[in-house]
């Protein structure tokens, strides 16, 4: 089973070349300390210098809100830019509170709706594959999704030897292991064993492994066939998952099961998956990662959506 190996603590990351990352961990640490609603007022602080310091991230959620939406006036697509960029400022807060918050702090911000499609999975003695959204609450949810029922993902590790330590250990925290990117065998193998395995569907790694269908207002999308690899080879049945914000705290909403997933034709199956999507993130669209360059792969000869650098 490749499984990512724990990474460990060097004397190392006492060097100069560290203290930087030390002194930034620091502080975060000290600040997510205070209570929830303090933190997400604090986060006006990181949104102010997303706009400041992040304008090319802006700018791309600037552009894939266009392109989703052609039909949203003007100023509704910029609010919409607005309020995704005041969820990123949080989103720096989430992962400090995903990886290192106890549980007695999670907990009581944890709801869950329709837990009973994932429960009826797992009593057939099936893996849940499940699917989940590019959310900017990730961190956080999927560390709370593990105080629910411990889960299996897939992982990539920092190009910084110091943070890689601190996000395997945060990342690790109440859930089973961690896979390596690279080795879809081992989370076949976890689905047939039963497991709870988090995949992320919703993501742009070209054209290869990839077919064309429509996402929101965008006709031809890449959209990875993987998804449709897994629920076809493993003992498994798929679901799909989102990660919400509440007045209180967070919502992890299970969709009910999709047994005749892998039955599909890919491009019926994925045309499919991307409408279910939509419908998905349209619950919450400021909670959706904008900042990704969803839109990035085109068919031959079409131009690029994003300028270059």
């Amino acid at each position: 089973m490749q499984t990512v190996k724990e990474p460990s603590f060097t004397w190392r990351f006492l060097l100069p070349q560290y203290w930087l990352v030390w002194l930034g961990l620091s502080l975060l640490f000290l600040i997510t300390l205070l209570p929830l609603s303090i933190l997400r007022k604090l986060a006006k602080v990181n949104t102010y210098l997303l706009h400041k310091l992040a304008k090319k991230r802006v700018a791309i959620a600037r552009t894939n809100i266009a392109l989703a939406f052609p039909d949203m006036p003007a100023d509704e697509q910029v609010a919409l830019v607005n309020k995704n960029i005041e969820v990123a400022g949080m989103a720096l807060f989430e992962t400090a509170m995903g990886w290192w918050w106890p549980t007695r702090r999670l907990q009581p911000l944890l709801e869950i709706e329709g837990q009973e499609h994932l429960e009826s999975i797992l009593a057939q003695g099936k893996g849940a594959f499940t699917m989940a959204l590019h959310n900017m609450n990730a961190e956080v949810s999927l560390r709370l999704l593990g105080l629910y029922h411990p889960c299996v993902a897939f992982y990539r590790p920092h190009n910084n030897k110091l943070m890689d330590y601190v996000q395997y250990k945060g990342r690790a925290r109440s859930n089973k292991y961690l896979i390596d990117k690279r080795s879809s065998r081992t989370l076949i193998d976890a689905l047939n064993q039963g497991e709870l395995c988090i995949y992320l569907p919703d993501q742009d790694y070209g054209k290869r492994g990839s077919i064309f269908v429509p996402f929101f207002g965008v006709e031809k999308t890449a959209t990875l066939t993987a998804c449709l690899m897994f629920a076809k080879r493993a003992d498994c049945i798929p679901l799909m998952l989102t990660t919400q914000y509440t007045a209180t705290g967070y919502k992890l909403k299970f969709y009910p099961p999709m047994p005749d997933f892998a039955d599909k034709d890919d491009v019926v199956a994925l045309t499919e998956l991307n409408q279910q999507i939509e419908t998905m993130v349209m619950e919450q669209p400021e909670s959706y990662l904008w900042m990704h360059k969803r839109f990035k792969t085109r068919p031959e000869g079409e131009p690029s959506f994003y300028p270059k650098k």
